[in-house]
């Protein structure tokens, strides 16, 4: 809950609805682009020409999506979220990773989930997951599955050897309905990709680069899902899709997708147990507040809101507070405070420096509590 505020830009739009609360808005080169994931998840938007021009190859030899989804779809989950107040949440897909159930999805999936629920699509059976931890940055994360075994696990490749006109398939829960995976074929157009993901649910921005553009009708829901190659190892994790929309205005729809060994960095960082300033490992802890850049900038974390109930609240934090340090370390933004809250616990006491509306200061303890992941 600790999160930015940000404005949507007046040229993103989300076509079509669902139950899922939580929609990303990508620009890429600040062209507006849609994210796709959820439960009946509107499809996502994209325009533009790619920003790179990469080493170029011809394709080896054919892609067949029918044998190539038979090798991958066992190995892929169906993700179900639910999140407070209104118990309504986003749909997305994941990969598994290990035979007892750690799987792989986009960070962007379980983002502020109170529960989530996987469904495995080789044994058909519906587990409780918890997430281990996540790179929001990055937009990955990963989850375990609680008293799985025997899972069938993906093939994880390589996206170092990929080039421009690769084949791929990207296969996933497109729409969040469920069932057997979509899968839809395509070819790489690009292997460094910048793209500005908008959530419209909290409204917070944040860039992701490096990604790999496919020419494809990536569709809501896949996020998470596997970007596979012709032998049907998985290359990437998709995140961003164009859909329906891109189809509309007459352009070809494509995707984007975070490059494996990109997203494997990260599920190694997790698995060590060491968290960064980019990567959180387990249960999220929060202050509970919505925050953003204090005037003038540079200056601290404004509290915008102190959710009732939580520990900020408790202590005494209001709205128009800015905090300035956390731990004696010093807050110029809102986040440089959430980095510094990523490397902290639930249960963890806190020393907040806090300057009021009215220009005094002074010295706040709070003990995190548990929140959704951020």
């Amino acid at each position: 809950m600790d999160d930015d505020r940000h404005r949507v830009p007046e040229r993103n739009r989300a076509v079509g609805g669902g139950r899922a609360l939580a929609l990303l808005v990508a620009a890429m080169l600040a062209i507006a682009a849609f994210l796709g994931f959820g439960g009946e998840m509107p499809g996502w938007q994209t325009r533009g020409p790619a920003s790179s021009t990469p080493a170029v190859s011809a394709p080896i030899s054919p892609l067949d999506p029918v044998a190539v989804a038979r090798v991958v779809q066992p190995a892929l989950v169906n993700i179900s979220t639910s999140s407070r107040p209104f118990g309504l949440g986003a749909a997305g897909s994941g990969i598994v990773l290990t035979p007892d159930g750690q799987v792989l999805t986009s960070h962007h999936v379980v983002k502020g989930a109170e529960t989530v629920t996987v469904t495995d699509v080789g044994n058909g059976l519906v587990y409780d997951a918890t997430v281990l931890g996540y790179d929001s940055g990055a937009d990955i994360a990963l989850l375990e599955l609680g008293n799985a075994a025997d899972l069938t696990i993906a093939t994880i490749g390589t996206s170092s050897d990929l080039r421009i006109r690769d084949a791929v398939l990207a296969i996933g829960n497109a729409g969040g309905t469920g069932g057997t995976p979509t899968a839809i074929a395509g070819s790489i157009t690009n292997l460094n990709s910048t793209i500005v993901a908008l959530n419209s649910a909290d409204l917070s921005r944040k860039p992701l680069s490096n990604m790999l553009e496919v020419a494809g009708a990536v569709s809501s829901g896949q996020s998470g899902g596997a970007l596979a190659d012709r032998n049907g190892a998985v290359v990437g994790v998709i995140t961003a899709a164009s859909g329906e929309p891109a189809q509309e205005i007459g352009r070809t729809p494509n995707g984007y997708a975070v490059p494996i060994d990109t997203a494997m960095r990260v599920v190694g960082q997790v698995r060590s147990g060491t968290p960064t300033d980019t990567v959180h490992i387990g249960p999220t802890a929060t202050l509970g507040i919505v925050i953003s850049n204090a005037e003038p900038a540079g200056t601290g974390a404004r509290v915008d809101v102190a959710i009732y109930g939580m520990p900020a609240y408790a202590a005494g934090i209001v709205t128009g507070d800015v905090i300035t340090a956390i731990d004696g370390q010093t807050v110029t933004t809102a986040q440089s405070l959430r980095a510094v809250l990523n490397m902290r616990r639930p249960n963890d006491t806190v020393g907040l420096a806090v300057t009021g509306s009215d220009h005094l200061q002074r010295t706040v303890s709070v003990v995190l509590t548990v929140g959704p992941p951020n």
